[in-house]
């Protein structure tokens, strides 16, 4: 393939690319989305084994890595259950990161990738060279440990030491100080000290940033670290000099960034206090300082549960984590269909944060086969619920806490949140009374329009399906 056919197909596939995150800003348009993705992918792919920077020789290696990559992707898409998405999601950037430092290392040591270059340059290359591990390195090890975060190998709580802002700011120059090293480096061998000094530095600064965060900000955390793998995929474009990689990577640094924004103020929070970390325990923690609920708890059977359905004429569902770990989204849809056929007007409430990752609640409902068209942002319904005859939690809490707009003194005042206390009956669904992630204790289980349906959510909402059908 000639040089001029490499680079429109690169054209083709970075147009391709664009299409598929315009298709994934919308749940009807994501499958067409994704198609452009992997049409694009393929393309890009094609174009760099065949393309003139390639050698026959190189194409037997290349092939093999494919084949074993495509091995683990598939073998990874056929096991992992949707519940495990966040994680596996971590675990990706944290290969891309990897990738960076491999691709920037190997870059380096590799003579004929500065052959030729002197002067500024040859400062320029290896600027991109040190910058692109450096983002690659801290994307890598963040990325590892909110894996470990999300899969519960590592505590939820944040670990924050004594001086943390100082010590990442003596890492920070540190890196700088060993950057300029490096760019004096007369030498392979002399410049390699530096650039390995930094690595480790950059390996513990993403493990000590993320360990720093609390589990109440991990879905900000996934975007953030989303926005991170691109940029390190941008390095490794200037790295490489591929045009496609630095767009690419572009595209995907810019759109992680926003999202992050997004999911910050969907929280009202600020995207530095989320990386400076703190906030957040794991789920089930002591509740920690507000104002203390008032009121006792009124529990609800799964058979009362389906006479509040049946009679309603206006239900809202707000789904989160506990129903992904129930994996009782089927059930939620048979109920679904079962009282739209009735004429009931059932529409499901998502806010940006539920769950574990962005859209983690709309893709566990796309799986389940939830038609689109009633699946809803927190903006477009919250104004519904007083005119609304059932709010029906299932598995979340932070969300629809009330103290974010009641208590100034809750660490989630100011947190937009689903306003399910103002249906006519709200039914929290959960196995226990225990608190959150982010660990703050709930006024909506005490208020006396409220219902708790305690249990496991599959369990419960069988049940509940049982004694709608009879």
């Amino acid at each position: 393939m000639s040089a001029s056919l490499a680079t429109v197909s690169y054209i083709g596939a970075t147009i391709l690319f664009i299409l598929s995150l315009g298709g994934l800003s919308n749940p009807e348009t994501s499958r067409r989305g994704n198609l452009y993705g992997m049409i694009g992918m393929a393309i890009a792919v094609l174009a760099t084994v065949f393309g003139p920077r390639v050698t026959m020789a190189g194409i037997p290696w290349i092939v093999g890595a494919m084949v074993a990559g495509g091995a683990v992707g598939l073998y990874a898409a056929r096991t992992v259950k949707m519940t495990q998405m966040p994680e596996l999601v971590a675990l990706m950037h944290s290969l891309v990161g990897l990738a960076a430092m491999l691709v920037g290392f190997a870059n380096y040591i590799d003579p004929a990738a500065s052959a030729g270059l002197s002067g500024a340059e040859k400062s320029i290359h290896e600027m991109e060279i040190y910058i692109g591990i450096l983002i690659g390195a801290i994307t890598f090890s963040g990325s590892v440990i909110a894996f470990g975060k999300l899969s519960g190998k590592i505590g939820g709580n944040p670990m924050l030491l004594p001086a943390r802002h100082w010590i990442n700011l003596a890492g920070l120059l540190v890196v700088i100080w060993f950057g300029r090293e490096f760019l004096n480096a007369h030498s392979i061998s002399d410049g390699m000290t530096p650039l390995i000094v930094m690595t480790v530095i950059a390996l513990l600064f993403g493990i000590h940033m993320v360990m720093a965060i609390g589990g109440a900000d991990m879905p900000v955390v996934v975007s953030m670290l989303n926005s991170y793998s691109g940029w390190a995929a941008a390095a490794t474009g200037f790295m490489l000099n591929n045009d496609l990689l630095i767009v690419t990577g572009a595209l995907v640094g810019s759109s992680g960034a926003i999202l992050s924004y997004i999911m910050c103020a969907a929280m009202n929070r600020h995207f530095i206090s989320v990386i400076a970390g703190g906030f957040g325990t794991t789920s089930g923690a002591t509740p920690v300082a507000g104002a203390q609920p008032a009121g006792e708890v009124v529990p609800i059977s799964s058979v009362d549960t389906a006479e509040l359905l049946r009679d309603a004429k206006s239900v809202i569902i707000v789904p989160g984590y506990g129903m992904a770990v129930a994996q009782a989204q089927h059930t939620v849809y048979e109920i679904t269909k079962h009282l739209r056929e009735k004429g009931v007007n059932i529409r499901f409430g998502i806010h940006p944060v539920a769950g574990r990752m962005p859209g983690h609640m709309n893709v566990l409902l796309a799986e389940a086969k939830v038609p689109y068209d009633i699946v809803m942002e927190m903006d477009e319904l919250n104004d519904d619920f007083p005119s609304t005859d059932v709010a029906m939690v299932i598995g979340a809490n932070d969300i629809v806490n009330p103290g974010a707009q009641d208590d100034p003194n809750s660490p989630i005042a100011g947190m937009p949140v689903l306003e399910v206390w103002k249906a006519k009956t709200s039914i929290v669904m959960k196995r226990s009374m225990a608190s959150g992630y982010a660990g703050v204790d709930n006024p909506l289980f005490y208020k006396e329009n409220n219902r708790m349906l305690f249990g496991d959510a599959k369990k419960m909402l069988d049940e509940v399906l049982l004694a709608l059908k009879t």
